[in-house]
């Protein structure tokens, strides 16, 4: 059984504003960087406590947006781990004529996130599809470029909010996240992968 680790990526000043970014390329801010210095340190004690193998079995990649390079890069160095490799498959959802908006102007348009139709967003149901492809490719190359045994891969991705959000509702049957719950920036979200299919460990990271 190999693992996979999801990383929201740290804050810009669209996340700190309200602002809904989607697929404008936002660049990190300084809390960002602390908060993908302290992602680092919690995958380090993890690594450590799951044995000495564990840090040669771990292959980071991310979502080719600047924010969530930049945190890729920032684990990354701090673990040893290499460049991490970007999929463009791994991009936050596209908003359509709500990315740059705030989220007070983006519900009083569309009302609730989970419930809003946008005009010219991606939707869920492809989102999801998106993230799962890329997920799958991700694992593939891991394996393949790292000479790392499938059962003991441990991928680290960083990648989006509402990316992170999909996959969690497909590997919990849409039970999580709950509507109106948030993943911080930089949270850490773990799934157990069997046969190609994901289970999410609990409990789930929205408290950072």
């Amino acid at each position: 059984m190999s693992s996979l680790i999801m990383v929201r990526h740290g804050e810009t000043e669209w996340n700190r504003a309200g602002r809904i970014q989607g697929l404008t390329d936002i660049p990190l801010n300084d809390t960002g960087r602390a908060q993908a210095r302290r992602a680092a340190e919690d995958l380090r004690d993890e690594l450590r406590a799951a044995g000495a193998d564990a840090a040669d079995d771990a292959v980071i990649v991310s979502s080719d947006l600047a924010r969530a390079a930049e945190t890729a890069d920032i684990i990354a160095a701090a673990l040893g781990l290499g460049t991490p490799r970007r999929y463009a498959g791994l991009r936050e959802r596209a908003y359509g004529e709500a990315e740059g908006l705030l989220t007070e102007e983006f519900q009083r348009r569309w009302g609730p996130w989970h419930l809003a139709d946008v005009p010219g967003a991606e939707t869920r149901h492809d989102l999801r599809g998106r993230a799962l492809e890329a997920l799958a490719l991700a694992r593939h190359d891991a394996v393949d470029a790292h000479t790392v045994a499938v059962a003991d891969l441990r991928l680290i991705v960083v990648a989006h909010g509402a990316l992170i959000r999909e996959v969690i509702g497909h590997a919990t049957d849409d039970r999580l996240p709950e509507p109106g719950v948030r993943l911080p920036n930089g949270s850490l979200h773990r799934f157990a992968v069997e046969d190609d299919a994901l289970r999410l460990v609990m409990p789930l990271d929205v408290t950072r």
